[in-house]
């Protein structure tokens, strides 16, 4: 028998842990000394990764299975990021995607998607971020996508909720920096995952510019390491993402007029 090791980092809560990008988090985050609580739908596979990585690394791991579309079941999760004192990070993993077009998709699909992708993100996202703030410590990592810039990719919903992840990590960084809290929003690029069996499009994890999930992980955590807000693992030259941002945040000023810009004025023959 396995006895668990004391835990120096605290506990780690990781949505969509039992597969892809989630499990590929719970294992290195229990090497790094963590324990884990994952959360997924398929108990099967959650309790079977919990089994693996409690034997490997000597971690405590719990699991919660629920599906956070689920109010009920996202209520549950919520309550433990409030209440479990030992949690220092919550990893947002969960959500699904599509490459369908408007004209092909069903909307209670698509309303599923702002659920999970969002809402879900959100709801777990306020439940723990008092906490974090009130002991001054604690690290929040969201994953968005690539999409959420790129936003014609693919399908509009979910590229919409992606963007989403990003706006929110930017205002949560303004919110919780002088707090201790950190917050890092990841943005994958194409990542052979079950993600592309879900959205239609199984292809895509077999071409040549999809990376693997430990190497997105692992440079994402690299990217946590040096203190990045944005880590984008596939942009190979960070600078094309500084330029962006900056004059994203030049732009932001420009805004403040109380009058239309001369261009949208009626002319004279239109009058």
């Amino acid at each position: 028998m396995t006895t668990s090791t004391p835990s120096t980092k605290g506990t780690a809560l990781i949505t969509g842990a039992s597969t892809g990008i989630g499990a590929i988090y719970a294992d290195r985050l229990a090497k790094r000394g963590y324990d884990l609580i994952l959360v997924a739908r398929n108990a099967d596979r959650l309790n079977a990764l919990a089994t693996r990585l409690s034997t490997e690394s000597g971690r405590s791991v719990r699991t919660i299975a629920a599906d956070l579309n689920d109010r009920a079941a996202l209520s549950k999760v919520e309550s433990v990021l409030r209440d479990d004192a030992s949690i220092t990070m919550l990893v947002n993993n969960a959500g699904v995607g599509s490459v369908a077009s408007v004209l092909a998709d069903n909307v209670d699909e698509m309303d599923a998607m702002i659920g999970l992708n969002i809402t879900a993100l959100t709801r777990l996202t306020y439940a723990v971020a008092p906490v974090f703030a009130s002991k001054g410590a604690g690290t929040i990592i969201n994953i968005s996508s690539v999409v959420g810039i790129a936003v014609e990719l693919l399908n509009g919903v979910y590229s919409a909720s992606k963007s989403y992840v990003l706006s929110f990590g930017h205002t949560l960084q303004r919110d919780l920096a002088d707090k201790g809290v950190r917050i890092q929003t990841v943005l994958p690029a194409a990542t052979a995952t079950e993600f592309w069996d879900v959205a239609g499009y199984a292809k895509q994890k077999e071409a040549a510019s999809t990376m693997t999930a430990a190497d997105l992980v692992d440079a994402a955590l690299a990217g946590l390491d040096q203190g990045e807000l944005v880590t984008i693992p596939t942009l190979h030259d960070d600078n094309h993402w500084t330029s962006w941002e900056a004059t994203r945040r030049t732009l932001a000023p420009k805004f403040a007029n109380a009058k239309a810009a001369p261009r949208y004025a009626l002319t004279a023959s239109k009058a």
